[in-house]
Order: C-alpha cells, then sequence, then structure tokens
C-alpha cells in the first residue's frame, strides 16, 4: 500500500511544479473545483463523501489522498466514509451491469450472428 501521507505530499509538489509551466490549467481547475461550494446546497463534508465515492469510481489515487484528508478534516468519520464507498461499489456494480446489455447487443447485431 502507499504512504497516503507522503502520497498528499507528492501531489501537491507536483501539482505546484505544474502550476508553473501552465498556470492557467491550474487556475482553471481550482475555479471548477470550487465553483460547486458557492451554493452551499451540500455542507462541506457531503461535498467530500461524494468526491471520494467520485475518486473510487474514477481510480484516481491523488483524489483518494486529498479527499480522504478534507472529509476527515470537515468531520467525517470512518462509517459515514465506508457507506459513501458503498455507494461507489454499487454504482460500479450496476454500471457494468447495465454496459452488459451494450455487449450483448453488440453480439446480436454482429453480421456472424445473424440468422
Amino acid at each position: 500500500m502507499l504512504d497516503w501521507n507522503q502520497y498528499r505530499q507528492q501531489i501537491g509538489a507536483g501539482v505546484g511544479a505544474y502550476a508553473k509551466l501552465s498556470p492557467d490549467t491550474v487556475k482553471g481547475y481550482v475555479t471548477i473545483s470550487g465553483a460547486g461550494q458557492h451554493t452551499n446546497h451540500l455542507d462541506a463534508k457531503t461535498r467530500e463523501l461524494i468526491a471520494l465515492a467520485v475518486a473510487v469510481s474514477v481510480k484516481c489515487d491523488g483524489c483518494i489522498t486529498v479527499h480522504t484528508d478534507a472529509a476527515i478534516k470537515n468531520g467525517a468519520t470512518k462509517e459515514e466514509i465506508a457507506e459513501a464507498l458503498g455507494v461507489a461499489v454499487a454504482i460500479g456494480a450496476g454500471a457494468a451491469l447495465v454496459y452488459t446489455t451494450r455487449v450483448m447487443d453488440a453480439y446480436g447485431q454482429h453480421p456472424s450472428t445473424q440468422g
């Protein structure tokens, strides 16, 4: 497993170095990332729990370490994080199930399966 604290520091340093090369890209990311915070429809903890579920879904280790830290800082418990991740697992399994119908449809339309 990773040393998540060290990895989070490496991500921060790497993004900082990249920001020097492409400041507008990082500025755009910061704008997008913060946009939802301005509405206050969801509290910070809820946003971080959603971020963790999405991080797992898109398999982003950098997102996992940053948003785990932020979730804890915003009061998320281990149990709340586990529940949010359970949603990610369910959606991942559901998406896989839905996409199986696409494979079966492609199979059904393949010229060699036409009868």
